[in-house]
């Protein structure tokens, strides 16, 4: 069981990641992702305008571009930051081993192929404008996925016998057999281009900010065994 000292050197540890890996995240975002997002958000704007000609639709509240975009933006991944460093150093206590930061890149590289990779197989990031099957549908096979993604894993790293390794393989394949949920009509407002250029900045991103996340976590936890 965790003692308030140890659970107190967990969050501050956890903090400090999320707060750095947040406005890295935010700067690569900035060079890498935005000035692609603002290009697709170009051609979104251009089909809601044509689309709203013959409706009365109102635009839902936005940051505006600009500072004001980036504030919230670097709030959201700061957040999002110490969530996940909260829940890798939480298994890093359960392991009871030793971490430094080398250690750290290795469970942040598994943060980054549960959260991320294995999800978007299947349903790999959108442009703005972009045709998108049912939010719940979506939900649901990334909630699958990632669970069956780090469970698998583990059973990989730390199962001791070859079934429970095997069953562990299994559970990496098993949401890719099912279909990831589709739009009944595929289609976006952007250019393919545009759509991959998009993707491939955003996995370049996504995976620095978990290498970020396990790295710094390993470096500020030390917990006590």
């Amino acid at each position: 069981m965790i003692n308030p000292t140890a659970f107190r050197e967990l969050v501050i540890a956890a903090l400090w990641t999320g707060l750095l890996a947040g406005l890295l995240l935010t700067a690569v975002q900035q060079i890498q992702v935005i000035p692609t997002l603002l290009q697709a958000e170009t051609y979104e704007e251009a089909a809601i305008v044509s689309n709203m000609e013959n409706s009365h639709e109102h635009h839902e509240w936005q940051p505006e571009n600009g500072l004001e975009r980036t504030f919230f933006t670097a709030a959201a991944n700061i957040g999002l930051g110490i969530g996940f460093a909260l829940l890798i150093g939480s298994i890093m206590c359960l392991k009871s081993r030793p971490a430094n930061w080398r250690i750290g890149l290795l469970w942040g590289l598994a943060g980054y192929l549960t959260f991320f990779v294995a999800p978007s197989l299947g349903l790999p990031p959108e442009v703005p404008g972009a045709t998108a099957a049912k939010l719940a549908d979506r939900q649901n096979w990334w909630l699958i996925t990632v669970f069956d993604t780090g469970f698998g894993l583990s059973l990989l790293a730390f199962a001791l016998t070859r079934t429970n390794k095997f069953f562990g393989a299994v559970l990496l394949v098993a949401p890719h057999l099912m279909d990831a949920p589709k739009p009944e009509v595929p289609g976006s407002a952007a250019p393919v281009e545009l759509a991959q250029s998009f993707i491939n900045a955003t996995v370049f991103a996504n995976a620095i900010f978990w290498l970020a996340i396990g790295g710094l976590m390993g470096r500020f936890y030390k917990k006590d065994l």
